[in-house]
Order: C-alpha cells, then sequence, then structure tokens
C-alpha cells in the first residue's frame, strides 16, 4: 500500500498572498483600526494587535472587506509609492498656500512654521510658487500651517477620490481620523490633480 508523504514545504501561494494583508494591516492608522474594532480600544492595544502576524491578514479583510478577492489583486507600489500620505498633503498644501510662505520672513516666525510643516515642504511651496492657489495672505505662521494642513489634505482626499476604491484606501487607512482628506470641497476637486502631479514627480526623483 504505498504510503501518502507530507508536503512540508512552505505554501509559497499562501505566502505570498498573505504578503499584502499583512502589510495593510501594519501600517493603517491605529484610529482606523480602532474604529472598526472597538473605539475604546488604547492607541498601545490596537498596534499590539496590528504587530501580530496571525491577526494581520484577518484585520486586513477587515478593513477592506471579507468579499475582497485577495488572489486577483495585483499588489505593487501605492499611489504614493510607500511615501506617508501626511508628507504628501503638505507639500500640496504648501504650494497652495506658497504666496503665504514668502510673507513669513522672521526668523522667529520661519522657525514656528519649518516646525509644523518640515523645511522640505517650506522649500517646496516656494519652488512652486507659480502654482499656488490661495490669494488670501496668512500672516500668522500657526494658523499658516493648520492651513497648509487642512488644504493639503483635502487635496489629498480629493485626487484619491477618483481612483480605484483599493488604491483609494490603501492610502486613506493609514491617515488618522478625522482629516480634511475625507471632506475635500470643490475647490479641492478643481485644484488637486495639478498639485499631486508636482507631488508625484518629487516622490519619482527621491526615490527612482
Amino acid at each position: 500500500m504505498p504510503i501518502a508523504i507530507q508536503n512540508t514545504q512552505p505554501d509559497v501561494s499562501f505566502q505570498s498572498h498573505s504578503v499584502p494583508r499583512s502589510e495593510l494591516a501594519a501600517s493603517t492608522h491605529p484610529t482606523r483600526l480602532a474604529a472598526r474594532l472597538d473605539p475604546e480600544l488604547s492607541a498601545a492595544t490596537v498596534v499590539q494587535l496590528q504587530k501580530c502576524a496571525r491577526l494581520q491578514p484577518r484585520l486586513a479583510e477587515l478593513l477592506l472587506g471579507n468579499d475582497m478577492d485577495w488572489n486577483r489583486i495585483g499588489w505593487g507600489p501605492d499611489l504614493l509609492r510607500g511615501h506617508d500620505p501626511r508628507r504628501a498633503a503638505l507639500l500640496a498644501g504648501s504650494i497652495w498656500h506658497a504666496r503665504s510662505l514668502l510673507k513669513v520672513v522672521s526668523q522667529r516666525d520661519l522657525a514656528r512654521l519649518v516646525e509644523r510643516i518640515g523645511a522640505d515642504a517650506h522649500a517646496f511651496g516656494i519652488r512652486h510658487l507659480a502654482h499656488a492657489i490661495a490669494d488670501k495672505l496668512i500672516s500668522d505662521p500657526e494658523k499658516l500651517a493648520l492651513q497648509i494642513e487642512h488644504d493639503g489634505h483635502a487635496c489629498l482626499g480629493a485626487w484619491l477620490n477618483i481612483r480605484p476604491a483599493l488604491e483609494r484606501n490603501r492610502v486613506l487607512l493609514r491617515l488618522p481620523l478625522g482629516t480634511a482628506a475625507e471632506n475635500p470641497a470643490p475647490e479641492h476637486d478643481g485644484a488637486s490633480s495639478g498639485l499631486f502631479s508636482l507631488v508625484i514627480a518629487h516622490f519619482e526623483m527621491e526615490s527612482p
């Protein structure tokens, strides 16, 4: 009677399908996951759940839907090439308010602004002054930083809204709940494509 030989090699197909789910769960912002599981969970508890390799595929299914056919997904780089979506929003928002950036000249105010948005976003906005959107100038560095973040996230949300659901969610899930990316205004719809073409070109130069 022939003896069945059990295959002890790992299931490569299963592992390859689990990789995108694990990546998605691990990179999701804890507030997004807590909202799906239990809003009362602490951030530390959610992070521990995200680190559990055994739970990651199930968490990803919870985030994107159980009916997602993971076997047929081509899991390449996301729309932001893996870059931080908040940074992408700050880059776009800095172009939006580039005219105001030029008006921040005192060392003290400039230091406060750069602390909030980063030196790269400040330089990026000024470099693309020709594409600035906002005409109303904001002189207060704290208010300017908040508005850059708001309009940048709104442009990100508008830019993502015209993308396929899976690609859109792969980026949105990395943002905390409650950003302006969830409620872009019509003015952001019109400007988002142009601004994010500049942002994506910048990312491609950073990581060819």
